[in-house]
This record gives structure tokens, sequence and C-alpha cells, in this order.
């Protein structure tokens, strides 16, 4: 109680339910009944996988999901998402300023700023907090999207640090990536979840408690993601398995650039039996002839289980093999994205050396750079330019990787502009979308120059080599 008798609107975490607590009872009976309606090579094979976010009570123990204001929060320190200068003006850092008084405002004038994913620390003067860690989130653009989500993680991590070093209790995290960055929430989750989780198994002996404090939009979210890195069951650890992104990071849970994680195989064997763990991707599992659904415990989300089927043939391959090579030719990449917020593929036609390279270790590239950005609406950009016949991929390859990849690849796409195509290219691509496959004529756009493709990709988010530049240049002051 405060000094007047008025009931204090501070809240203290001792008392607000850990995530080891049962959320919902009646979802676990269910998820338990449909597992037990599913045949026992289902659950065998389920059983087998070994999750990288192993069901752990003591670690589920320290976590709480909290529905309010951060600066409320009765724990060690809490954490404020700001920006370089420290004078961000968002809900959260309003929130810290009119509760801990005008000190503050005084105290971070002394910090001189922070830099992007530094963590820097004052007191917590009028909060119930002792202290405050603030930390500056990255401003989010596809086109660097792997340096935004380095610069988050580090947020997470130097925040954890901090609170290691300085023998913390309990940690209150607010969302670090505000809506004014333009971090998309569920990418921003992912990266907060599995930070957190890698620091408290790695490092986290001493912390007693990390609060993730969210709002109405953002908890919705984070229910959703929780338990894919916090299971509160061995079951819900089997079924979220095949939920996991692509990229689960390092031990550390920092995000892993996607050339690093092609690994060698030592012992190619059965491809079959190859699961995913490398990158986290579990999805492909030889379970049975027949599809099976299994409920994850809370949510939603249904999780399909398939038949190994030919693509995920060439997936598990695409995983196992050592691409690197073909990585060195930077033939294909992700840039930004269009004026509808799609990605942006760029495949470089003369970075093709068609007749020097082992062209099924090409396809393998594709698909394993391709898989994960299919899952959205994406656009690709092939440029033409400067090509020779060795550069030329012929109408059986194309029709083969066609054949190939995966239902989400064709239904996602939704452009193609071929830039700076020849009369011959003209004629083998209507050839090629005519009477070769079907559904992808209509998506083919023939660009004749940068500026007609700027009308639907803006200039800064697209990477062009240096010699498409040049050549588009002369050919403008020719013509």
């Amino acid at each position: 109680m405060d000094p007047l008798g008025a009931r204090s609107q501070f809240v203290e975490v001792q008392n607000l339910p850990t995530w080891d607590q049962p959320q919902g009872v009646q979802d676990e009976v269910d998820g338990e009944n449909l597992l037990m309606e599913e045949d026992d090579q289902l659950t065998n094979q389920l059983n087998s996988l070994e999750s990288p976010f192993p069901f752990r009570q003591d670690i589920n123990s320290k976590i709480v999901l909290f529905n309010g204001d951060v600066a409320l929060l009765n724990c060690t320190a809490i954490v404020n998402t700001s920006n370089e200068t420290l004078t961000d003006k968002n809900p959260v850092s309003d929130s810290i300023h009119r509760y801990s008084g005008p000190e503050l405002r005084d105290e971070l004038l002394k910090l001189k700023g922070c830099r992007t994913g530094e963590a820097k620390m004052t007191e917590g003067f009028n909060l119930a907090a002792r202290f405050i860690i603030h930390t500056v989130g990255p401003k989010y653009k596809a086109k660097y999207r792997t340096a935004a989500e380095s610069s988050l993680y580090s947020c997470y991590r130097n925040v954890m640090q901090l609170a290691k070093e300085h023998a913390m209790a309990s940690v209150g995290f607010c969302v670090v990536s505000t809506v004014k960055r333009a971090y998309p929430l569920e990418d921003a989750t992912h990266i907060a979840l599995r930070t957190v989780r890698r620091f408290l198994e790695n490092h986290g002996e001493n912390i007693e408690m990390v609060v993730f404090a969210v709002s109405d939009v953002e908890e919705p979210v984070y229910r959703k993601l929780m338990p894919l890195y916090y299971p509160c069951s061995k079951k819900e650890e089997r079924i979220g398995l095949p939920l996991l992104p692509a990229d689960i990071g390092n031990a550390e849970g920092e995000p892993v650039v996607p050339e690093r994680q092609i690994r060698i195989a030592e012992k190619p064997g059965n491809l079959e039996d190859i699961l995913f763990k490398n990158s986290g991707l579990f999805a492909c599992m030889y379970v049975s002839n027949s599809l099976h659904h299994c409920k994850l415990l809370r949510g939603e989300v249904l999780v399909l289980v398939v038949f190994l089927h030919s693509y995920n043939r060439w997936l598990c391959r695409a995983r196992a093999e050592d691409l690197s090579d073909i990585a060195a030719l930077k033939a294909l990449y992700q840039t930004g994205v269009d004026l509808c917020g799609r990605t942006v593929m760029v495949v470089v036609g003369r970075n093709i050396p068609v007749t020097l390279i082992d062209m099924e270790k090409a396809l393998l590239y594709f698909i394993h750079v391709m898989d994960h950005i299919t899952v959205k609406e994406y656009v690709m950009v092939y440029f033409h330019t400067l090509t020779g016949e060795h550069n030329h991929l012929d109408t059986d390859f194309l029709k083969k990787l066609y054949d190939i990849v995966d239902a989400k690849f064709k239904k996602n796409l939704r452009a193609i502009y071929f830039v700076h195509p020849t009369f011959r290219s003209k004629v083998s691509t209507w050839f090629f979308t005519t009477f070769s496959v079907s559904g992808l004529k209509e998506k083919v756009h023939h660009i004749e120059n940068l500026q007609q493709l700027f009308t639907c990709i803006l200039p800064e988010q697209i990477d062009i080599p240096p010699f498409v530049l040049e050549y588009d240049t002369r050919v403008s002051v020719v013509g």
C-alpha cells in the first residue's frame, strides 16, 4: 500500500504466473486425445526427433508473459527501447519517463547516446525497478534484413549480459523493435524468444525471472510462438518442431547468414534418413504414405506432416551438400521489396557459367536459397544483360526445375521481370511458357531498361550489378 492508503499501481513480478503453469487444460487434453488417435508409426517418428529447444521446466519457471506496461513492473531492471540519442518518443519510453521522473532525462544526457544493438544502464529513479536498461533496435529494411536481425539479436543479448554482470535477479523486457522502426512483429518475436532462451540455457543460472511485457496487439503473436521455444511438455516440444523457422540461430541464438548454414555431409547415406537438423528445419519427416495432422497444444495452428516426396528429397540434399562454390557465383540473391511489399529475388544471367558448373548443384542451391522465401509472395528479377551462349539455361533444365519445386514456389511467385531481353530470348520465353509449363506466361514481363523496372521496384530496394548499370546507361544514351 502507498502511504496515503491507495493501492500501488506497480506490479510484483513474483505474483505473475510463470510459463510452466497451466495455460489451458482443455487444449492439452484435446491435443493428447488427437495424438492417441494417430497410428503408432507417426507417434514413434515424432518421439525420435530431437528438438533444438527441448522441454525444460526449470527454464519455463523463469519465464513470464505479461500483458501490460513494462514501466510498472517491480523487478531488478526493465528495458527501454529508444533511438540512438535516447530521446525517442514511443509509448514504452513515454511511460518509463512519466513514472521515473525528470531525473531520468538528465541521466540519459550523460550517456551521450547509444548505438544500435548496444545496451546502457541507468537508475530507475521513481520506478519500482531498480535499474533501466536502454537499448536501440534496428530500423528494418528488407534489403538489409540480415543486418537488422543481427542488431536485434544484439539488443536482447546485451541486455541479458548486463543483467548477468550486475547479478540481477529479474528483467522485464518490452518489445524492443517499435512500430516506428518497422520491424515485422513475428520475425522480431522469434529473435527475442530464442535469444533469451539460449542465454538462460548457457549463462542464466543466477537469473530468476524474465518477463516479456506485451500489448494487446503483441500478446497473440507471443502466445503463438512461445510454445516453439518454451514447450510445456514433451508432446508440445515434438509438435512444435515443424513450425520452427529455417534459421534458429547458432548456440547463442545469433542469426546465421544462409551461406554459413551450408554444411558438408560427412556420411550422406540414405537421403530419406536426413532430418533437417541444420537450420532447425524439421518439416521433412518420413512418417507414412498418408497425411497426418497434429494440433499444437496451445493455439490454433495445425501441423501437416507429410510423406517424404520428391521435392523434400531435393531439399534434404540441398541442406546436406556443400554448395559454397555455387554461392560464390553471386548469381542468385535476395534484395529489397517491390511497391507491393513483396520480396525481390535477383538472378544475374551473366554470373551463371552453364558449361562450367554442375547444374544439379545449381538446382540444389536455388532450392536451398528460395525455400524460405517462397512461403510468402515474391517477385523475381532476371538480368539477361550481356549474357552469352554459355550463360543460357536450356529448356530441359528449366522444365526440370519447374517440375521439382514445391507448389508454394509457383503459387507465391507474382511476377518475373526479364530485364534487357533480346529478340531471341523473347521468342524462347514465349515457347517455354506456352508449351512447356502452365500458369507462368502472364507473370513474365519484359523490361527494356532500368527506368521501366523502377516503376515496379524502387532503385533503393534492389542491388543492381555495376555492369548492368553501365550497359543500361550506354544504351539509353545511344537511344
